[in-house]
Formats: structure tokens, C-alpha cells, sequence
């Protein structure tokens, strides 16, 4: 399913360290909410609070099995992430590229 959140939740979601952790833990496959839970020094309703932040932005999905529950990274909504991200810099290498064309033709009209 295609992530419809805005960029905005995605990198508010991505703000926390906690949540960017839980994210990176999750890159290497699933795992139960109860995994995740045990490599953070809180409160499980805190923890929960954090993946409920993933949840809702796209990032992570969770499903229940009996009484475990399974949380999955969800790539495409990072995909999001790094497009955004590679077309800010795009645009960024441009402006860089015009200003130093700009600034070598400045350079040989003050050198003739």
C-alpha cells in the first residue's frame, strides 16, 4: 500500500531517536513489539507511543498473530523520504553549477 502522509509526518515520525532506531532494527527483517520493546530503557505504554508515531506515518506496520504482534518496515514510505530528499539536492548541485558557470564567466570578463 503507497504511503499517502505528507513528507512532514514522515520526517517528524523520523526525528525521534528511538523511532529512527526501531527503524533501523527493522531494516534487518520483523520482529515483535515485545523484541523491540527490550532494547529500550522506557516504559512499554512509551514505547508503544513511538510505534504507534511509525505506524500512523507509513513507516511501520504491524499485524497480529495470536497474542503476538509483528512490526514490518514499510520501504516505500523511506523511498519517499530519500526521493525528497535527492530532488532538494538536485536542485541544489544546479544552483551550485550556475553560480560557479556565473562566477568563471564574471572571472574572465574582469581577466580580459
Amino acid at each position: 500500500m503507497a504511503n499517502q502522509q505528507p513528507i512532514e509526518t514522515l520526517f517528524a515520525a523520523l526525528a525521534d531517536p528511538t523511532r529512527r532506531a526501531v527503524v533501523e532494527r527493522l531494516g534487518q527483517g520483523s520482529a515483535s513489539v515485545s523484541d523491540l520493546a527490550s532494547h529500550f530503557p522506557m516504559a512499554l505504554p512509551s514505547f508503544l507511543k513511538h510505534l504507534k508515531l511509525l505506524e500512523s506515518s507509513g513507516l511501520v506496520e504491524t499485524a497480529k498473530q495470536g497474542r503476538i504482534r509483528t512490526c514490518t518496515l514499510q520501504p516505500l514510505a523511506l523511498d519517499r523520504v530519500e526521493s525528497w530528499i535527492i530532488e532538494r539536492r538536485r536542485e541544489t548541485e544546479g544552483r551550485y553549477s550556475r553560480l560557479a558557470t556565473y562566477l568563471d564567466d564574471l572571472d574572465r570578463e574582469i581577466s580580459e
